[in-house]
């Protein structure tokens, strides 16, 4: 395989509301090709910032899940290589030029996981079950697709070789309480969502022990108790998000157990 007939870079990031986040991201991709933004008709200022960078691409879709919106960005970019972006992630001057100089020799590899940094607000979040995470970012498009079947924590599947880059992507995840539960409660309909397509049934236990062996294992086993408070929001958090997961799972289930016969 050769990947270097085309190595320009094609930098995607999908939004929705993201004004917060979108302009210090943004202002930071000088090295991009292509730049498109796909937003799912954000309420705020996130068009009007987009669309205030020359070199940005703006497009609005109907967003359907993360999956098919991420593969619909893709089929937008001119570029063989894909380096997805989330408006909340920043890389660092170390990564960049990684990044760069990868693309240019690259001869093996088809798709590229990074590791990441998390931040809570402004701290680095050492445990609490995120010290191994890894996470595709970068690849080539004629060789990687996102599985249609997940709706949400995207699953990129890969024809060919995985590298991984050195330096880490910083990733800001946590802003404040509100808006982190919001999230988590999001990605917990969706998953819920993908359980009943599968025809997955609700168990009440794993509605109650899976979300407390989640919260023991991340803050117990994987050290959350040494990132403090931080690490009790953030495992709770991630708890109540299965917690909701198998809440909404037996909504489903119920809602179609009580739709009328067919006539």
């Amino acid at each position: 395989m050769d990947f270097n007939q085309n190595n320009k870079i094609s930098v995607l990031i999908i939004t929705l509301n993201e004004e917060e986040n979108i302009p210090a991201l943004l202002a930071d991709l000088d090295f991009a090709d292509e730049i498109i933004v796909v937003d799912s008709f954000s309420t705020d200022n996130t068009k009007s910032i987009a669309i205030s960078f020359s070199q940005v691409r703006f497009i609005e879709n109907n967003f359907e899940n993360y999956s098919s919106q991420r593969n619909f960005a893709i089929s937008q970019a001119k570029n063989d290589w894909i380096l997805f972006l989330d408006a909340d992630e920043r890389l660092s001057p170390a990564l960049k030029n990684e990044i760069i100089a990868t693309i240019k020799t690259n001869k093996t590899f088809s798709a590229f996981l990074f590791c990441r940094t998390f931040m809570f607000e402004d701290k680095v979040l050492h445990f609490s079950g995120n010290q191994t995470d890894k996470i595709f970012r970068l690849f080539n498009k004629n060789q990687a697709e996102y599985a249609k079947d997940r709706l949400v924590h995207e699953k990129l599947k890969v024809n060919g070789k995985i590298g991984v880059l050195k330096n880490k992507l910083i990733h800001y995840s946590y802003s404040n309480f509100q808006t982190y539960k919001a999230k988590t409660i999001r990605y917990g309909k969706f998953k819920a969502q993908e359980k009943f397509i599968k025809k997955q049934k609700p168990s009440i236990l794993l509605h109650f022990l899976y979300p407390a062996y989640n919260f023991l294992f991340n803050y117990i086993i994987r050290l959350g108790f040494l990132d403090g408070k931080r690490g009790l929001i953030i495992c709770y958090l991630n708890a109540n998000s299965i917690y909701v997961r198998y809440q909404e799972l037996k909504r489903l289930w119920n809602r179609k157990q009580k739709l009328p016969p067919k006539q």
